[in-house]
């Protein structure tokens, strides 16, 4: 039979991660459509993880806690994506980089497909951690899987609910406040971050759980300060103005708080 090592594992997953790309990265030549990234990157976490899960050494019973909330949580993502992208064009924030770009906008998309490449792999680090970690499943599995249903619910809770809002066409031009949105002006950033900080209880016993740690810290500052709130808010700002304005000034921009009232 045979066996893997957690080396021969990264070394697998990263090659077929920039396959996957670079045929994806083929297909918005075609398509001139780069969203298909974002369906590489949820379906390619998921697959990774369950093939991390099948061919890792820990504990059976974590191994297969893994591969359900990874493929689970994959699933949502990829599927929620397609809805999103099907039968519209290119994303105005793909749009801005192709036009940014000018000629050269097809060679720097496939570094871009690439750089995502490198980061299914970087999320399924802790995954692979939890699926070599031999020790008996305990109540730490159960926290984590505590902190991955709340994370999971969450963020599903919230994409349903600006969905359902922005179905109706009177809301054209006006800011979600409803559910989660009137707490947190960015609840499905909040949750799908704390969603992630679940393969650290499942990584306890081993001397690479810090690696669960540093995924979240890095997810934390990419979604505040890069490619997260600061993009999504400036284009909030052009398409509702003053209407946003207020609701920055009300809500909290991340964890999910209190709203200040109103000026």
């Amino acid at each position: 039979m045979l066996e893997f090592t957690p080396g021969t594992q990264i070394v697998l997953i990263g090659l077929a991660a920039i396959l996957m790309m670079a045929i994806l990265w083929c297909v918005q030549l075609l398509q001139k459509n780069a969203g298909i990234v974002d369906l590489g990157w949820a379906g390619g976490i998921g697959v990774s993880g369950i093939c991390f899960a099948l061919t890792s050494q820990g504990d059976v019973w974590r191994r297969v806690t893994a591969a359900v909330l990874i493929g689970l949580w994959s699933f949502r993502l990829t599927f929620y994506l397609f809805r999103r992208m099907r039968g519209h064009s290119e994303e105005s924030r793909y749009a801005a980089l192709r036009k940014k770009w000018g000629t050269s906008a097809n060679l720097w998309l496939f570094c871009f497909f690439q750089i995502q490449a490198l980061a299914v792999l970087i999320f399924v680090l802790p995954l692979l951690v939890a699926c070599w970690n031999a020790r008996y499943f305990s109540g730490w599995d159960l926290t984590g899987i505590a902190i991955w249903l709340i994370g999971f619910s969450g963020v599903a809770l919230a994409d349903a609910q600006l969905d359902q809002f922005k179905q109706n066409k009177e809301n054209h031009g006006k800011t979600c406040r409803r559910g989660l949105w009137r707490y947190s002006r960015h609840p499905n950033y909040f949750f799908e971050w704390l969603l992630w900080w679940c393969w650290l209880p499942l990584s306890f016993g081993t001397s690479y759980w810090w690696i669960a740690v540093i995924l979240p810290l890095l997810l934390l500052y990419t979604l505040v300060f890069k490619t997260g709130i600061p993009p999504t808010e400036a284009q909030a700002l052009v398409s509702r103005g003053e209407d946003y304005r207020h609701y920055q000034k009300t809500t909290s921009p991340f964890i999910p708080w209190w709203p200040k009232k109103d000026f």
